[in-house]
């Protein structure tokens, strides 16, 4: 997610008063320090020194953050992937393992990054979804394991924000009529707006800026995931939409596992629609012009 919510919205609620009791009974060790950390999609995150030596990561707030650290752990299990691990998880309290890092990226991190999520894509499974719903920021993401992966994203991505955004009332009227278009477009073979893949590969599903840790020119930790079985197009729409890699990152990709024609000039427009209207449904505002925009650049 690239925004944040605003002071009194779901996903920046304030530190309580008793972080620090709720710290120590989860771990059984006593914070000496507590210093509030960037990010915070779905919810505060704290950086939290404890009286042994060790520093965790404490993240408070509404959505269910047990979702975060079932993904964090699926990561682990399932792949190289790097991930901070999880110290304890309820659906209010995170506490994971603090990693140094910094988001500024270079080259050399943008190709350490392509190595491991191209590793990460060939973990693969029956279907496309996951074993239970996950989150995207604060928003669910059904994951029923479906065999097409152009019917998946069709109803369980764009249909499904779009009915969440219309009944919000953060998507217009008239964009949610173009987005059905789009949808009806999908499995239509002569539109050449999607294809299925080989097989589907396991996503991080948030890969930006602040949600990579490197330094020494290598990746030190992918944070917030929002993980199922997808296209792996998918991802690498993302990574492009957030600008968080450039063409080192892509060349890469591209000798680890290759991207297809057509990605580039048009795949990663439809791909961009979901995350898209996420923001829309969360933020709203510049997100809805740029919705109309890649509708636009689509032929809708």
């Amino acid at each position: 997610m690239r925004d944040r919510f605003d002071a009194d919205g779901d996903c920046n609620s304030d530190i309580g008063p008793d972080l620090e009791r709720r710290i120590t009974d989860a771990i059984g060790t006593a914070p000496t320090a507590l210093t509030r950390l960037e990010g915070g999609m779905i919810g505060s995150v704290v950086r939290a020194d404890l009286a042994d030596g060790r520093a965790v990561v404490a993240k408070v707030g509404e959505t269910p953050l047990e979702v975060e650290a079932h993904m964090l752990e699926s990561l682990s299990a399932r792949s190289a992937l790097p991930v901070p691990e999880v110290y304890h998880a309820s659906d209010d309290l995170l506490l994971l393992e603090y990693v140094d890092g910094d988001t500024a990226h270079d080259d050399a991190v943008a190709v350490d990054a392509a190595d491991h999520l191209a590793a990460l894509h060939d973990r693969s499974a029956r279907g496309f979804g996951f074993e239970r719903d996950t989150l995207t920021g604060p928003v669910r993401q059904p994951n029923p394991w479906t065999e097409s992966w152009v019917e998946f994203y069709r109803d369980h991505r764009l249909r499904h924000v779009a009915r969440v955004a219309s009944e919000d009332g953060t998507l217009p009227d008239e964009l949610g009529r173009r987005l059905e278009a789009v949808a009806v477009d999908l499995a239509d073979d002569a539109q050449e707006l999607l294809a299925e893949p080989d097989a589907p590969g396991l996503i991080h599903g948030d890969v930006w800026t602040t949600n990579v840790l490197s330094s020494g020119g290598e990746v030190r930790a992918f944070l917030d995931p929002a993980i199922y079985y997808a296209h792996p197009e998918v991802e690498l729409a993302y990574v492009d939409w957030t600008a968080t890699f450039g063409e080192a990152f892509f060349d890469r990709y591209d000798e680890r596992r290759g991207i297809a024609d057509g990605f580039f000039e048009r795949r990663r427009y439809v791909y961009r629609l979901y995350p898209l209207l996420v923001h829309v449904l969360c933020f709203g505002g510049r997100y809805v012009g740029e919705l109309e925009v890649t509708l636009e650049r689509l032929g809708y």
